[in-house]
């Protein structure tokens, strides 16, 4: 099969939706498939790439890390042309995914989205962000999902939040998959000292992007709370961006900068090493629709402390692989690390046992297969249009339906973010 991808962030840009196109494709053309990336310029991208399309884009978007591509009229087209897409899955509703849809309408193909994001949490990188834009993009993503033939969502409870905002589009949950053979070994103890971590320090962990939606103020000072009062501990951050400094403002603060370690971003082997070089992960994101990096962190055996939400819950389980916290205080995470830090070995191998076995859960593989039999599906279910002059009249007029859909999603985004405004206002 001929499958399209359309995504907003791609490689290099380290992200959750990146290194979800990354891994899927590449299982996908393991499989015989053949698979072509479409995505916006980024600042140190490689200079060739095989099957992936460039959209020319502006880089750090109002001062964040995303870059947001540059419309380019039938810049695509030839593209397209010779790779004869039989299915497009796009994985954002905006930029890109308007761009899914006339592709889909145009080609009379399938397509598929994947509701990667809470779109509400990351309206900060918009000028005028308020409640009226919240609104206004969850009504916006709504629509996007009933424009689409099948959704994917990647938990469970993310799937019924969509079926309560009224999306009426079948659902799917399929978890991003992850390579667990890629994590099971790693030189743990070679990267403490490469760093300068104390060889018996306690490392509570994290990795991930490192942005306001990802609640970092509130982990760093559980952290530093908990650091407080055990002395042989420390905190490892892996990853960059705009809430690097906050985390280091905390940790000056209270005297333990020489105790935080943040060797930025790292890829493949460095970044195994650093999961392997944790004791405990962390995580306080409420943004989340799977967390990848929780599934990453279990599959090498490390247990987790998070706080509930949407596609966090389906993998932390309270009391077996680490600890799910439903209150979001400073004084019940530090503690709820001391636990996890006081545990005798024999109880601490139970958690780390069951947190390798959640893993294992997720192979890339059984998500992948689960997600081509999505494809099948919908390409069954594909009408075949044979006469030349019917299949001209009927392409129109969908290409018109397309533009009139997109157009009236944003209209009927915005009118009713605007009557919820209004009745808040009242």
């Amino acid at each position: 099969m001929n499958i399209l991808m359309m995504t907003n962030t791609y490689l290099p840009h380290v992200g959750g939706v990146a290194r979800s196109v990354e891994w899927t494709s590449g299982e996908l053309r393991s499989r015989g498939h053949r698979v072509l990336v479409v995505a916006p310029e980024f600042e140190g991208m490689p200079l060739l790439e095989d099957n992936v399309v460039r959209i020319p884009a502006i880089q750090h978007f109002n001062g964040s890390d995303f870059s947001v591509k540059v419309p380019v009229l039938g810049f695509l087209k030839k593209h397209l042309d010779r790779f004869s897409p039989e299915i497009v899955h796009a994985h954002h509703p905006f930029l890109l995914g308007s761009t899914a849809v006339r592709v889909a309408t145009q080609r009379e193909i399938p397509l598929i989205f994947t509701y990667h994001t809470n779109y509400e949490q990351y309206t900060h990188y918009v000028p005028g962000d308020s409640p009226r834009m919240k609104q206004f993009v969850l009504q916006l993503a709504k629509g996007y999902c009933n424009l689409c033939d099948h959704v994917i969502a990647p938990s469970e409870s993310i799937m019924e939040v969509l079926k309560q905002r009224g999306v009426t589009t079948e659902i799917t949950s399929i978890p991003t998959g992850i390579r667990i053979e890629q994590f099971e070994r790693g030189q743990g103890g070679k990267f403490r000292k490469r760093l300068g971590i104390p060889e018996r320090a306690f490392v509570v962990g994290h990795v991930g992007r490192l942005a306001p939606e990802k609640n970092l103020d509130f982990l760093a000072r559980s952290v530093a709370e908990f650091m407080n009062r055990r002395k042989d501990s420390c905190f490892l951050v892996v990853g960059s961006g705009p809430s690097s400094g906050r985390i280091r403002e905390v940790f000056v603060k209270d005297g333990m900068e020489k105790r935080l370690y943040m060797p930025g971003t790292l890829e493949k082997e460095e970044l195994v090493n650093a999961y392997h070089a944790m004791d405990l992960f962390v995580f306080t994101s409420r943004s989340e629709t799977q967390g990848m990096v929780l599934a990453e962190a279990m599959s090498t055996s490390l247990p987790v402390v998070a706080l509930d939400g949407p596609g966090v819950r389906e993998v932390v389980r309270d009391g077996e692989n680490g600890k799910l916290l439903w209150q979001e205080s400073t004084e019940f995470f530090s503690r709820a690390l001391e636990d996890i830090f006081l545990l005798e070995e024999r109880d601490l191998h139970v958690y780390r046992n069951k947190a390798r076995k959640t893993a294992e859960r997720l192979t890339l593989s059984s998500c992948v297969d689960r997600l081509y039999s999505i494809y099948e599906k919908v390409e069954r279910g594909t009408p075949s249009l044979i006469d030349p002059e019917v299949n001209f009249w009927e392409s129109t007029m969908d290409q018109l339906k397309a533009e009139w859909d997109l157009i009236r999603n944003i209209a009927e985004a915005a009118a009713l973010s605007l009557q919820k405004d209004k009745r808040t206002d009242r």
